[in-house]
């Protein structure tokens, strides 16, 4: 833990007390987002103090020219920048001539900030005394609104507390932002056209070379009291990017002033004409007006709440943690588009780029499967599936491999590699097998075939040929083998034979082989299909078998686990127990050199295979491999904890799986890796939802059935969830003398408890 100035609450994220140091950190633990869009809890007003500045817009990316000092072949030709998007929320204040700017202000009281997760919404509020010796009183609500998703709304409102005040509001749109973290200090918007009347304006701006065009626009209403004052700015500045209204106004001290202001985005991803758009979206705002337009908030947060939710009683720092995880997960995707997927930095900020990583399969896909109707989950399936030809295509031009092999890219906005690391584009091809096992996931738990019969086994079978060239044969193990990774440790680089990696490229074969097998048999014409398509031969997968069924993976003997890779022993093998705390994080305080040498995890890799492949391995094999590979692991990646908490609860360590579960759930909210200024960790957040459900709630699936063994930390005194199976609501509820599972239909749910079969039915079923 490295902050605790959040205030523990169930419901909401709170802040008391303005602190410099904490801007940028508050910045990303107050975002906001509607899957259409997002921002960081930037200030309206001006602020001259240290700010990290950001609004994004979902799909919406630019091709940063990559920047290596020494090219080699096969590197991405671009880094793909999540986009700061033009500013509609600023509003810039004066109060009796003085700007207002709480980094000059002379006192600053009463600050209080609060992400209000049951309700969607952020509130900020302060009391200050300005320089020319004015005390105000300001309070400002902002929220995106899930129903009218381009549109969100900013009620700022101001109390002189001492004398009466001039103040003057200039809000404004500007298309002239750049990223905090561009290449070439480039700019990324070409603004293309300025309209404006007396209460809106629009600039449609549009990226440089990827053309997407965006009309950012705004809506402007002045209140005193509560009731509009039916004024016209007094003057309106413009230039070929920003536009600038001017609303002078006299407010007597104790009356309140406010601007509500109307904003947002329309994109040409889903309109022809953006500028109509954006002036359809503002009639329906204001037809709505903001009591209407906050209550529809309310209500669809609820919705989402009703099916979402996890309850913990008795431990508020833990229920906080998880609901934080669980809004921002639906404040970043919401299923409604299959162009779009899930960013590790959601809308929080730029950090790592890209708009899918291997996280979406791997970690995401459980919790939408869960939570969402499965067209969600099938939804980021066909993402990948639509992606397929660039993955053959990346396979083939970047690493000169044949025959409709797909490599799938570590980062990606439209299909192509855009990550600019050799060691992660080129070596952590373990994202594959994620992919592939996301569509074994999905059909597992959702029943529904049709995906692999329709598009998924096409995506399996350029997986399996990739793994069938990537494996080479090794003479003196008389095995194949796999060269020259990195596995999920990113703490090693280069290695050879990481088990993660070779264990899966063996499951992908496996399982893609079993498939053509079963569509051949159950969907014929989906087999002719498919198979003429890619053009694969019964011979083909012989050859692929070949390598599955002689795949190597290191294994001591001696300690009975296996190697995360070859020559891991001849590390020097000092616990993370016994490492100074001062060096930690040791990617913050060591050379890179150093990390490489050092025994140190990153995150979990011999462990996430067992996370996986649970059923594959024994209960006694599992102890081993985490209790050696637990004493590495230094838990710098935010997708680490997770696992461990699952595995721990698994083995009953539930000191252990607790300790695991505050750090993924509060990873942000306390800032454990030094790094939240930068933005959250999104992806990861879905693993906190992970470690409840699968870890405390043992919750599996085997042979189409749910299988649960509740566990429950100490700490709490219950816990619940529900989980949409199968277009059935189960709700689990677990205290320490009973759980209980009740279906929300009239439809009986047979179930496996403990290993005893348990029906769940509309009324409580007690085991």
């Amino acid at each position: 833990m490295n902050q605790d100035y959040i205030k523990p609450d169930n419901w909401s994220i709170i802040e008391e007390g303005f602190d410099v140091e904490r801007v940028k950190s508050s910045e990303s633990l107050f975002s906001i987002g509607n899957g259409a869009m997002g921002q960081r809890a930037n200030f309206e007003e001006t602020y001259s103090g240290e700010t990290f500045q950001g609004s994004y817009i979902a799909g919406i990316y630019y091709p940063d020219k990559t920047k290596v000092g020494w090219w080699k072949n096969g590197y991405p030709k671009y880094f793909a920048k999540v986009l700061n998007a033009p500013n509609w929320i600023g509003i810039d204040v004066q109060i009796n001539e003085e700007n207002l700017d709480l980094n000059n202000c002379t006192e600053v009281r009463n600050f209080r900030r609060e992400l209000n997760m049951k309700e969607g919404w952020y509130n900020r509020s302060f009391e200050a005394t300005l320089k020319n010796g004015t005390e105000i009183a300001v309070n400002v609500r902002r929220f995106l609104s899930l129903d009218l998703d381009e549109a969100g709304i900013i009620k700022f409102e101001i109390t002189p507390l001492n004398k009466d005040a001039k103040i003057v509001y200039k809000p404004y749109i500007d298309a002239g932002v750049t990223n905090e973290d561009a290449n070439w200090e480039e700019k990324f918007w070409e603004p293309l056209e300025v309209k404006k009347s007396n209460s809106e304006a629009f600039v449609t701006a549009q990226t440089f070379k990827t053309h997407f065009k965006v009309t950012t626009f705004m809506h402007n209403t002045i209140l005193a009291n509560g009731e509009n004052v039916n004024i016209s700015p007094s003057t309106i500045d413009s230039t070929s990017d920003k536009v600038q209204f001017t609303y002078g106004t006299i407010i007597a001290k104790g009356q309140t002033s406010a601007i509500q202001k109307i904003g947002g985005y329309t994109v040409s991803l889903n309109h022809e004409n953006t500028l109509a758009a954006a002036e359809k979206t503002i009639k329906a705002a204001l037809n709505l007006g903001y009591d209407a337009l906050l209550q529809n908030q309310i209500d669809a947060w609820a919705k989402i709440w009703e099916m979402s939710d996890i309850t913990i009683d008795g431990d508020v720092k833990a229920q906080q943690g998880i609901r934080f995880n669980i809004f921002q997960l639906n404040q970043t995707y919401l299923g409604k588009d299959s162009r779009l997927n899930i960013g590790p930095k959601g809308f929080t900020g730029e950090k790592y780029g890209g708009s899918t990583y291997w996280d979406t399969e791997a970690y995401c896909i459980p919790f939408y499967m869960a939570t969402k109707d499965q067209q969600v989950a099938r939804n980021l399936l066909t993402y990948r599936f639509n992606q397929l030809d660039k993955a053959i295509e990346n396979a083939k031009d970047n690493l000169g491999f044949k025959n409709g092999a797909a490599l799938y890219p570590m980062v990606t906005m439209n299909g192509e590699e855009c990550h600019n690391e050799w060691e992660i584009t080129h070596e952590e091809i373990h994202r594959n097998g994620a992919i592939a096992f996301a569509i074994y996931n999905y059909h597992r738990f959702t029943g529904d075939y049709s995906y692999i019969s329709e598009k998924g086994l096409e995506v399996l079978i350029g997986i399996a040929r990739f793994w069938h060239q990537r494996a080479s044969f090794s003479k003196e193990k008389n095995q194949y083998v796999i060269l020259g990774v990195t596995g999920p440790n990113e703490y090693e680089n280069n290695i050879n034979n990481n088990f993660y990696t070779n264990y899966i490229a063996k499951w992908c074969i496996d399982f893609a082989s079993e498939q053509i097998t079963k569509v051949a048999v159950e969907y014929p014409s989906d087999h002719k299909r498919i198979l003429e398509k890619v053009s694969l031969s019964a011979n083909e997968i012989q050859e692929w078998k070949k390598v599955a069924d002689n795949m190597y993976f290191p294994t001591s003997k001696e300690l009975g686990i296996y190697l995360q890779q070859d020559g891991f022993l001849d590390k020097d093998l000092v616990p993370v127990k016994d490492l100074d705390k001062a060096q930690r994080p040791i990617n913050q305080k060591w050379s890179w050199d150093r990390v490489l040498r050092s025994p140190y995890i990153k995150q979990a890799d011999v462990l996430q295979c067992f996370y996986f492949f649970e059923d594959h391995f024994s209960k006694e094999e599992l102890k081993r491999n985490f209790e050696f590979y637990e004493s590495f692991t230094v838990h710098e990646s935010s997708l680490s904890p997770c696992v461990h908490s699952i595995q721990a609860a698994v083995l009953d360590k539930m000191d252990m799986a607790y300790t695991f579960y505050l750090r993924t759930s509060r990873l942000d909210l306390d800032d454990y890796n030094k790094e939240v200024e930068e933005g959250c960790h999104i992806t990861s957040m879905a693993g906190t939802w992970m470690s409840i459900v699968e870890g405390f709630g043992g919750m599996r699936v085997k042979n189409d059935q749910l299988h649960f063994s509740p566990k429950i930390p100490k700490e709490w005194k219950g816990y619940s969830f529900k989980i949409n199976f199968r277009n059935q609501i189960l709700k689990v509820a677990v205290n320490h003398d009973e759980t209980t599972f009740t279906v929300d239909s009239d439809q009986d749910l047979t179930i496996v408890v403990n290993g005893n079969p348990v029906i769940a039915s509309k009324f409580v079923q007690i085991n």
